[in-house]
């Protein structure tokens, strides 16, 4: 177990913005900074950085927390292993006690993946620099391709020897077990329960995590035999999942972020080319065809890509599939085409890296001009040909999100195709009609009604649309029927929510008002809470918490239930200390609009969340008591129910002039 204060160095030290940083791109935007969620897939940013509070909030799928949360739910950490991943990236030694050996295994099981993952990766390294049969196949393959050294040693490429069990003899004599050595892919069982090593004989590629952990491998053979794969990857394990990994990207998120764009390769040899060339904004979908959860862990670094597959009929035909998905998922894209066949690392070889540089920068197309090109060529002069890919390009366009883009694209294509633009723009129309049909289910009708039903069932409970009737609290029963409505429970939910916002945002600032000397607005708010009992059991345990805290002598702060222990309590604390709004600076110094800041005048900003609260709570007693005397027979308890009724019924309206509302008689 970590110590406490090693956690405590940990969390002084960490910066939310550097931590989020290494894993989504963000830009400033008012007090935040935002940029697209690592944790579902969206196309508007929702994903907000507090770097003041050092804390992360996703307004679209509601995840949020402070840099360990975000560590643990991005890496499927443990609480102690994100402690000590932030612990590495800062340098900060970790200080632990010690734990009970089914603690340890239990919490090292992931663990020991990574870690026999690396020492695989150092031992292919080593074998290929040391080893006599390394240097002799591995580095010569390498050189002779013409990589340089320190390209070779950046990816930690290396060398399997052509032996049954090497590895797995020296991974054993190292203190590792068999049971990771087959759980990462590394080693196989036969038939008989014999091991051996997976990639024997071949150059290795070690394949990195976005924090840079080896997480699985791709071996090239060398030899010639038909009959032996060119390539093997992997399998799938708990730490490595291909249609999740982008070959190069733990190299390139810096390149891709700082450029806004990403070069996009086939395979693990390009990725290399590419570096260097100078060029590190280069990733692959090396051990597997171009993925959607691929494109959009690009779309979290950069909106732009630019496609640099092989120029041959099976690298064109992977750059068209790749280049539907990657518009249909929102991002830019480009093509650059290579000659006379070359791929990308082919071609830096061939021209050097100053002239593949120029290559690539001077030749990038956009999709539709590369789309028709490639596909007008093939139809040459048949008419019939020539309208399938008209209504092909269409399709592509059809796949944009984004509706300006694609009216800008059906524009550049009526030039390009020769074809009237509303032609074409009926043809998109007609595509994206099928498409929702399809999705719906059903008929545009049939999907429209479904939608409404839906959101009738939504937060459009409305008791009395036209006002509530005079006679509200003499009839028990219309007091029954809006006692129960959703939106009375739902208005409790909100005003008590809003007690808690206001203790954490302002809490610890002391009160300026009706001449109060010495007392801070988090004890101000409890004493005037002491004749309300919150019904919303996780808003009870803050203010619960809250108010044993200011009994034991300690004004609580915001961080203290940000990183509370109750995941709940802190996922409330997070969302109530985070908005997705700010104001723009030019409501005030370009339009001259003044926009009130509740926090000038907190007098009113506290007052007016107590009488709320409060007005919400007498409301819900008045209706009680109308229900009691609807049952109620006994001309005694009636009297004295009428009564009771009558005096909070005053404390209302007393409420109510400082809200400025109005009560009915």
């Amino acid at each position: 177990m970590i110590n406490h204060d090693t956690i405590t160095k940990i969390m002084e030290t960490v910066r939310i913005e550097e931590v989020v940083g290494d894993f989504v791109s963000l830009k400033k935007r008012g007090t935040s900074l935002i940029g697209n969620c690592p944790f579902h897939n969206e196309k508007t940013p929702s994903f907000h950085v507090s770097v003041a509070k050092g804390i992360y909030k996703c307004f679209g799928c509601g995840k949020g927390g402070d840099s360990v949360h975000f560590i643990m739910d991005h890496e499927k950490y443990s609480y102690p292993e994100a402690l000590k991943f932030l612990a590495q990236k800062y340098n900060i030694e970790v200080e632990e006690t010690v734990q009970s050996p089914q603690n340890i295994e239990a919490q090292n099981a992931r663990e020991s993946l990574y870690i026999v993952s690396e020492y695989a990766a150092s031992y292919f390294a080593n074998e290929m620099w040391a080893g006599e049969q390394g240097r002799a196949i591995g580095l010569s393959y390498f050189k002779e391709r013409g990589f340089r050294e320190d390209i070779v040693k950046k990816f930690q490429l290396g060398y399997s020897p052509d032996v049954w069990d090497a590895l797995i003899q020296s991974a054993l004599a190292a203190g590792h077990k068999e049971e990771y050595l087959e759980k990462t892919g590394l080693s196989i069982r036969n038939d008989k329960g014999k091991l051996y090593d997976r990639f024997r004989g071949r150059v290795m590629f070690p394949i990195h995590n976005f924090t840079g952990r080896v997480i699985g491998f791709g071996g090239r053979t060398l030899k010639t035999d038909k009959n032996v794969p060119k390539y093997v990857n992997s399998p799938e394990s708990d730490i490595y999942h291909k249609s999740n990994v982008l070959y190069g990207l733990f190299h390139a998120k810096k390149a891709i972020r700082d450029t806004d764009n990403c070069y996009l390769v086939e395979g693990y040899a390009d990725v290399l080319a590419v570096h260097q060339a100078g060029i590190e904004n280069v990733v692959a979908s090396s051990g597997t065809s171009l993925t959607t959860e691929q494109i959009r862990l690009i779309g979290r670094f950069s909106q732009n890509v630019t496609i640099l597959y092989d120029g041959d009929a099976a690298g064109i035909k992977a750059s068209l599939r790749g280049l539907d998905m990657i518009l249909e998922e929102g991002l830019n894209v480009k093509v650059v085409l290579f000659p006379d066949g070359h791929d990308p690392d082919s071609y830096m070889h061939h021209v050097g890296s100053g002239e593949f540089k120029k290559y690539i920068e001077n030749n990038r197309k956009d999709f539709i001009l590369y789309k028709a090109s490639i596909l007008l060529k093939e139809a040459g002069s048949d008419p019939i040909k020539r309208a399938g890919i008209i209504r092909d390009i269409v399709e592509s366009i059809a796949k944009i999100p984004d509706d300006i883009k694609a009216s800008i694209f059906i524009r550049e294509c009526s030039g390009l195709l020769q074809v009237e633009e509303r032609i074409l723009l009926s043809e998109l129309n007609k595509i994206r009609v099928a498409k929702f049909k399809k999705s719906s289910g059903g008929s545009q009708g049939q999907g429209s009604s479904s939608f409404q039903q839906q959101n009738q069932g939504q937060n459009q409970y409305q008791p009395y649309p036209d006002g509530p009737p005079d006679n509200l609290f003499e009839n028990p029963d219309s007091a029954s029927e809006f006692i129960e409505a959703p939106v009375a429970e739902e208005n409790d939910l909100l005003q008590e929510q809003e007690i808690i916002r206001l203790l954490l945002a302002y809490g610890h600032e002391l009160v300026s008002w009706d001449k109060i000397d010495n007392m801070y607005i988090g004890s101000f708010i409890m004493q005037n809470l002491a004749d309300v009992s919150f019904q919303d059991e996780l808003c009870k345990k803050v203010i619960d918490t809250y108010r044993d805290e200011i009994e034991n002598g300690h004004l609580p702060v915001a961080s203290q239930f940000i990183n509370n222990e109750d995941r709940k309590i802190a996922e409330l604390a997070i969302t109530l200390s985070t908005s997705p709004y700010s104001l723009s600076e030019n409501w005030y110094n370009k339009h001259n609009i003044y926009v009130r800041d509740e926090s000038i005048n907190l007098k009113a900003t506290i007052l007016g969340g107590l009488y709320h609260l409060k007005k919400g709570k007498v409301a819900r007693m008045l209706m009680d008591i109308a229900k009691e005397l609807k049952t109620e027979t006994d001309p005694v308890n009636q009297e004295i129910l009428m009564q009771r009724f009558i005096f909070i019924k005053g404390v209302e309206k007393e409420i109510s002039k400082f809200l400025g509302t109005v009560i009915l008689k």
